[in-house]
């Protein structure tokens, strides 16, 4: 999905919506935000413990949020400094550099966290989300070979207690940085209001969880490194994609449940014409909702790095950990210098398989 797409989306929607936000009218207290000398060391202290300064802001030293407070920390920072980021008046890039260059940064990182939540779908491919502190991680190895050994029955006396194998796998994998290089000019941007801006901000991170959804995919398809790609099986005639395909893979989860359907458009399209799934009620939810019904339970999610003859069924919950040692960061140093030229946006990431029985193939055109 490119820029023009996204507006035409449910998530485009959304943006609009969202963009006559960012104005608050009413009392607050910005007595402890007034306190508060926000450059670049802040942001340096904020890194040095691992926080965001969004993060740092809240903790007790410096203004965290009271129940019941309509702004938190840093919307209470740009309150007092004066930026309105919707309504009639929102506040230019310019007027905000002007006003509060220091939080331009932090501006920035929220508003790309903002688009990334505009595609859900990763949460719903990930069993679980982790940071650790070096680059090359090693997933756990579970021998789900032997169903015999690992199931509950009596025991007894002197009898072997069933075990789970866990061991670690032969082959670390690398977690690799990811980097956006934001080339957008301060005269190019000066004029802009923050409320055109976001909606920049909020499609790099959009793109960026697009992109994610693709290493997914890929990881699922071709494994980690260590030998545990999924398994492919095959349609009952090549070419052809129908329900009792999809029987077929939906039979190959037990003892797990396939929660999850991930393809390309294309056999998307397919799926969606199928006879058995012309539900009349799932129309209508598709046509007021833009949700994609649920066949055989599973949730349908798109990604276009699929292979077009193949369907990928995914049991969410024990398939695919992301591995993260740099969380989102934006280079902080140039953009309060006002430098946009080289200003970076990255992370450091990767996925890894966690139960390889948890995801299998269907391919259709063998």
């Amino acid at each position: 999905m490119d820029f023009y797409q996204l507006f035409n989306s449910a998530a485009g929607a959304q943006v609009e919506q969202e963009a006559g936000k960012g104005s608050f009218a009413g009392q607050v207290d910005l007595s402890r935000a007034a306190a508060i000398e926000l450059d670049r060391d802040t942001y340096l202290e904020a890194e040095a413990r691992g926080l965001t300064l969004s993060e740092l802001l809240e903790s007790e030293e410096y203004d965290p949020t009271e129940a019941g407070c309509p702004l938190d920390a840093f919307e209470r920072q740009l309150a007092l400094a004066g930026i309105r980021l919707g309504g009639r008046t929102p506040t230019t890039v310019e007027q905000f550099f002007q006003k509060a260059p220091a939080l331009m940064p932090e501006f920035m990182m929220r508003e790309i966290k903002k688009g990334q939540a505009m595609r859900p779908e990763l949460g719903r491919l990930v069993a679980n989300s982790t940071t650790v502190a070096s680059n090359r991680y090693t997933p756990f190895f579970v021998d789900t070979s032997d169903d015999s050994r690992f199931s509950m029955r009596p025991i007894g006396e002197g009898a072997e207690v069933p075990q789970l194998l866990v061991t670690e796998q032969t082959n670390a994998v690398n977690v690799r940085d990811y980097g956006l290089a934001l080339k957008a000019s301060y005269k190019a941007l000066r004029y802009r209001t923050t409320s055109q801006f976001r909606v920049l901000l909020w499609y790099i991170g959009f793109k960026m969880q697009t992109d994610k959804i693709g290493m997914v995919v890929d990881t699922i398809i071709n494994g980690d490194g260590n030998d545990n790609g999924a398994t492919v099986i095959n349609s009952a005639a090549s070419g052809t994609l129908d329900y009792d395909d999809l029987i077929s893979l939906w039979a190959q989860f037990a003892p797990f449940e396939m929660n999850t359907i991930i393809c390309h458009v294309n056999s998307l399209k397919t799926i969606l014409t199928l006879d058995e799934f012309k539900d009349p009620l799932a129309g209508y939810r598709f046509q007021a909702s833009g949700d994609l019904f649920s066949p055989l339970g599973a949730k349908l999610v798109r990604s276009d790095e699929v292979p077009t003859d193949y369907v990928i069924g995914l049991d969410h919950r024990f398939g695919i950990e992301e591995v993260i040692t740099q969380p989102l960061l934006v280079e902080y140093d140039k953009i309060i210098e006002q430098r946009f030229e080289e200003a970076v946006v990255s992370e450091s990431i990767t996925y890894a398989k966690v139960i390889r029985d948890a995801s299998v193939v269907l391919d259709y055109q063998y």
